[in-house]
């Protein structure tokens, strides 16, 4: 079973994560800047966290044979805060940069005046750069957050292919295939999403345009739901192509869209090679 997960905080994480996520076939993944856990004071803070995830975090990550990309943004739990706005103005250095892959995460956290603009700010950068956009949809009022999201969405004149609504739900999950983004899921251990509820969905809506990810972090979570979520699918009767094409095929083709995906994780990836794909490339 090859694995992508197309959302995970590794900066969260330790080395032995790493091995272990590779011993279960995690072969690359996508990590999405998001909130430290306290509160950011000044720009620098943002600034020395984003290098971390374009320089370091890469080669950590290739250690253990996994492909890392990250995606860049402001968060919008931050987005209310005016010490942590001005990172709009640093953003276009970073979205230009080799390994990010999308403009992320956006979205809603309190659905505020504030989060409004910078939402609305970065779906425009991401237009401008070329580049998908990965949108965090609340975990409060979810389904009224969801169904302001894809408005935001609609009104910002990207292309719904190239958008993933992240943090999905029973209650949200039919309102979001009718929009045309993409589809994404976090397997958690006691929130979000578990692995039965996840192919419970797949059974109804099927697995186009479906991304499957841990999103585990400094929390309570595990980086090896997505590997728990193949194998619940494989009980339930789904094909390891099915499989295959949640856990590797969706989040290649979603964030091969950047034209900047490399699936060489490091000397170990030789399995895979075959599969380094885009780079240079823009749709």
């Amino acid at each position: 079973m090859r694995i992508f997960d197309p959302h995970i905080h590794m900066s969260s994480r330790t080395t032995d994560d790493y091995a272990a996520m590779h011993a279960a076939g995690v072969r690359a993944l996508v990590e999405p800047a998001f909130w430290l856990g306290q509160p950011r004071t000044s720009v620098g803070s943002f600034t020395d966290y984003f290098d971390a995830l374009v320089g370091w975090e890469p080669f950590r990550a290739s250690q253990f044979g996994i492909a890392h990309h990250c995606t860049i943004a402001l968060n919008p739990k931050e987005a209310n805060d005016p010490r942590c706005v001005p990172i709009l103005d640093s953003l276009p250095r970073y979205l230009e940069k080799d390994g990010v892959v999308a403009v992320g995460e956006i979205g809603y956290d309190s659905m505020t005046a504030e989060e409004d603009t910078a939402f609305a700010a970065q779906l425009a950068l991401a237009i401008t750069h070329e580049l998908p956009a990965l949108v965090h949809t609340p975990h409060r009022d979810k389904a009224a957050g969801t169904e302001r999201s894809i408005a935001v969405v609609r009104e910002s004149g990207i292309a719904p292919e190239r958008v993933v609504l992240d943090h999905l739900n029973e209650l949200t999950v039919a309102m979001a295939k009718e929009s045309g983004c993409w589809l994404g899921f976090s397997i958690y251990p006691d929130t979000k999403m578990d692995e039965d509820r996840m192919v419970a969905i797949l059974r109804e809506y099927g697995t186009e345009r479906v991304l499957v990810n841990s999103a585990a972090d400094w929390g309570k979570s595990d980086p090896l739901k997505t590997r728990r979520t193949g194998d619940a699918m494989l009980a339930a009767g789904f094909s390891s192509g099915d499989v295959d094409r949640v856990l590797w095929r969706n989040p290649v083709e979603f964030y091969g869209q950047s034209g900047r995906l490399s699936l060489d994780g490091g000397p170990a990836e030789a399995e895979f090679a075959g599969n380094s794909i885009l780079r240079g490339a823009r749709k």
